[in-house]
């Protein structure tokens, strides 16, 4: 009787690490799914070790697959097949029956039709990210629900919405807008599901007919049974036409177990030797940038020769005066609110997430204003408010507020408050992106990002939460970077093929971080901006938005535009520190068109 031999499989993707274990009668006999965070080769060797009390000291054989696990095999020399071909394998081997096969993973989708007599038609996503499981990520965090939550809620859906599923960042215009107008969740969740199927098949059939029998694979559809619901509907297929396998979220990594040789065998302890030697390895590359400090000392000067500039405050207390000026900037998904003094110091400010009440929010925000001027014995007036964003109209009706402007010219009132010399602006908010060149004391053009979100503080979170870290960890990282990968100017989610490539090269997260915080101003200067000379930027660069609290997105402006970057210590109020100002200025030139003397700091219209 031949010896006991365990084949494995390791499913190496961008998000995930699977691996699915086979006997000698191919017989499944273990699995397992977690998220790797970008640390790939410590997540396959963990992986690895709970595979130990299955196979005991019988020899196994590894084959990888995944799109994050040729690196794996190119520094170790374990065999690699492509998860199309792996999945594929499964297809033919145990379920012939499939015409069909669906995967959605992380950040791909893929569609492989099966016929008689013909090689697999294959499929895949290749120029957005929409439809894929970090797209409904996105949408979760939008709901502030967990992933898993979404196929619950939209089981009790009532009715579907559209939602654009093209760039996941630009897609929660649509989801904000249903958030707003006090949708269900149920509803949305189930809208998202929609949007995610009519953006598969759209993308991926082409008008090449979906034949039954189908199946799904991956882990959104495993994980998200209401998702297969949603394709249903739209295939308009019954459940006997559903093959539904065992463990889908593991099918390329069973495939990639299928197809080990039984003459590439060696004991576990072996194998996990090999895979500690050589994942020490560094590949030499030339795609690496400057250093963003090319030292700690240099770092440590940095952060003091670099301080924000503080703009001029006053505690509620101490304030001498009776009139202030209020500006609101609600945005997609933030409000932020400023106070200010007769003299333009500043008294109050708020920040919180919308969480899809922006109205409640912004009444929360001023209503702590007058809790904090009651406190301090303060009677206050507000003599003028203005509000900008996103939710101007929305806000202005419900708290009958003075006036609107354009946030852009909000964000230059303000720089220009702080600096009056300033020549350029560039705000980085969550979702968008605004640059202001001024010449002469005057806004000469104004640039917007239009139809790509990549370069957004959207992008760092993402990337930062990918590799298991908080924004401000990430920011750290990068700082102390000493070869910053070179990533490119991509979309937000399809950067990640060159993330992947770097984490091949066996790159330093320090490195990953770094390139990232390049990628961000290099997105803004050459995608948003078409910058080819940055003499056009002038020489008194200001910068705004929650991007710019990240160090070294600020060092990275300052390294490739080869000026000095300036910033406040309030950079994502600055929508509504300008708008405050803007009130400010209108009551003191006698352009404002109404005085509220008699009215207390909250409205009673909320």
């Amino acid at each position: 009787m031949n010896a006991k031999i365990y084949k494995i499989g390791v499913d190496a993707g961008s998000t995930t690490a699977k691996i699915a274990v086979t006997d000698n009668f191919s017989q499944l006999v273990h699995t397992d799914y977690m998220r790797h965070n970008m640390q790939i080769y410590e997540t396959v060797k963990t992986l690895l070790r709970s595979v130990a009390s299955v196979t005991g000291n019988a020899s196994v054989a590894l084959t990888v697959t995944g799109s994050a696990g040729m690196g794996i095999c190119e520094n170790t020399g374990i065999p690699f097949i492509q998860e199309l071909i792996a999945a594929t394998e499964v297809v033919r081997n145990l379920y012939p029956q499939v015409r069909t096969l669906m995967d959605i993973g992380g950040e791909d989708s893929k569609m492989i039709f099966f016929s008689e007599n013909r090689i697999p038609d294959i499929r895949m996503n290749g120029s957005c990210a929409g439809g894929t499981g970090a797209f409904i990520d996105q949408m979760a965090t939008l709901l502030n629900v967990e992933t898993a939550d979404m196929s619950i809620l939209a089981a009790h859906h009532r009715q579907i919405y559209p939602i654009a599923s093209r760039c996941g960042v630009f897609a929660k215009t649509d989801v904000q807008n249903l958030i707003s107008r006090k949708i269900p969740k149920e509803d949305i969740a189930a809208s998202v599901f929609h949007s995610v199927a009519v953006q598969c098949l759209n993308t991926l059939a082409r008008g090449y007919d979906v034949q039954p029998k189908v199946m799904f694979i991956g882990g959104p559809f495993t994980f998200l049974p209401e998702l297969i619901t949603s394709f249903v509907k739209i295939l308009n297929i019954s459940p006997e036409d559903i093959v539904r396998a065992g463990h889908p979220e593991v099918i390329p990594a069973l495939g990639a177990a299928l197809s080990c040789k039984d003459d590439a065998v060696v004991p576990l302890p072996q194998l996990l030797a090999t895979i500690e030697e050589k994942s020490k390895r560094v590949t030499a590359t030339s795609h690496r940038l400057q250093p963003l400090f090319r030292s700690n000392d240099e770092w440590e000067r940095w952060q003091t020769e670099h301080t924000p500039v503080a703009v001029k405050r006053a505690s509620l207390p101490e304030y001498g005066g009776e009139d202030c000026y209020v500006g609101i900037d609600s945005g997609s998904t933030t409000t932020k609110i400023v106070a200010l003094g007769e003299d333009g110091s500043l008294l109050f400010n708020f920040y919180r997430n919308n969480e899809g009440q922006p109205v409640e929010v912004a009444h929360a925000g001023l209503q702590q204003f007058r809790n904090e001027a009651n406190m301090a014995g303060k009677a206050l007036v507000i003599r003028r408010s203005i509000v900008t964003g996103y939710g101007e109209d929305l806000i202005r009706a419900a708290f009958d507020i003075d006036g609107g402007v354009v946030e852009t010219i909000a964000h230059y009132a303000g720089a220009r408050h702080v600096d009056p010399g300033v020549t350029f602006i560039l705000d980085i908010g969550g979702q968008d992106m605004k640059a202001i060149f001024i010449r002469d004391g005057a806004i000469q053009r104004i640039e917007l990002n239009e139809s790509c979100s990549s370069g957004c503080g959207s992008f760092i979170e993402t990337f930062g939460r990918n590799l298991g870290m908080t924004v401000q960890e990430f920011a750290c990282k990068s700082c102390r970077a000493t070869a910053p990968c070179d990533l490119g100017t991509r979309c937000t989610v399809f950067m990640n093929s060159k993330v992947k490539q770097s984490l091949r090269e066996n790159a330093s997260v320090e490195d990953i971080a770094a390139g990232l915080s390049y990628s961000v101003i290099k997105n803004a200067l050459i995608k948003v901006l078409n910058v080819t000379d940055t003499d056009d930027l002038g020489d008194r660069l200001s910068v705004q938005g929650g991007t710019f609290r990240n160090p070294s997105v600020r060092r990275a402006l300052e390294l490739l535009s080869g000026k000095p970057v300036i910033m406040t210590d309030i950079p994502e109020l600055m929508g509504a520190y300008g708008a405050a100002v803007i009130a400010m200025e209108q009551v003191q030139d006698g352009n404002e068109r109404m005085t509220h003397r008699d009215r207390s700091p909250v409205r009673p219209s909320a």
